[in-house]
């Protein structure tokens, strides 16, 4: 690629642009931390059931993976039984989640990444792409349908279609993403306090926050699918 600058400065002039920048970026920081506070405030909704997990280990409950933590974060990773791979764009995300565990965990948050392809499928393709952190199969139960990312026959037909907390005709795909806050209190109780979709969880992505710091940003395209250029990270 062959960068042009749209415009040229002296470096006063550069100066006095930037610091006009930096008043929006700031109001744009406040705004942020007001959105944080509302999130924060959202009810929280009881889980009437403990959800099963398949592991390395064997059969895991949802409660078991906030081992000594009161919160936790699951990150839906569209990863189908029926699929070669997992998802190119949520691999592009989980390439920031090595090491991400160590620093959720001092502000007592646990962290999972959940699938419904079967461990024999995630186990290979986690080694191949070199991640340590946690990654579970939603498969023994209907976890990723009760959280409207899981599309494949497990979901009933007297079950809406929803994602993104809109109805939708069809699903593009077996499986979505997305990711889901729980909590849980002092006797026990479960709770589901957050989940975002879509375009929701860029803030998430630590390489898309970088490219937005450069001149020619992201460069996608204005039709069709803008992340198509994306890759496992050992396919470039």
């Amino acid at each position: 690629m062959t960068l042009t600058p749209a415009r040229t400065a002296t470096r006063d002039e550069w100066l006095e642009a930037r610091r006009a920048l930096l008043e929006l970026e700031k109001a744009h920081t406040r705004q942020k931390d007001e959105i944080t506070k509302a999130r924060q405030s959202l009810p929280w909704v009881r889980l009437e059931q403990d959800y099963l997990f398949e592991t390395d280990q064997g059969e895991a409950s949802l409660a078991s993976f906030f081992r000594d933590h009161s919160q936790l974060v699951v990150y839906h990773f569209m990863f189908g039984p029926e699929w070669k791979a997992g998802c190119v764009s949520c691999s592009f995300w989980a390439d920031s989640f090595n090491g991400l565990s160590a620093h959720l965990a001092a502000r007592d948050i646990a962290f999972v990444a959940v699938s419904s392809a079967p461990m024999s499928m995630i186990a290979p393709f986690k080694q191949r792409m070199g991640w340590s952190f946690d990654w579970v199969s939603s498969s023994p139960g209907h976890f990723n349908e009760d959280f409207d990312v899981g599309f494949g026959p497990k979901r009933t037909a007297d079950r809406p279609l929803m994602y993104n907390f809109k109805q939708i005709d069809s699903a593009p795909m077996d499986e979505m993403h997305g990711t889901s806050v729980f909590a849980r209190d002092v006797e026990g109780t479960i709770y589901h306090t957050y989940s975002a979709y879509g375009r929701g969880l860029e803030a998430t992505n630590a390489a898309y926050a970088y490219i937005d710091l450069t001149p020619a940003g992201r460069h996608e395209p204005a039709t069709g699918y803008p992340m198509a250029w994306v890759r496992h990270h050992d396919a470039y």
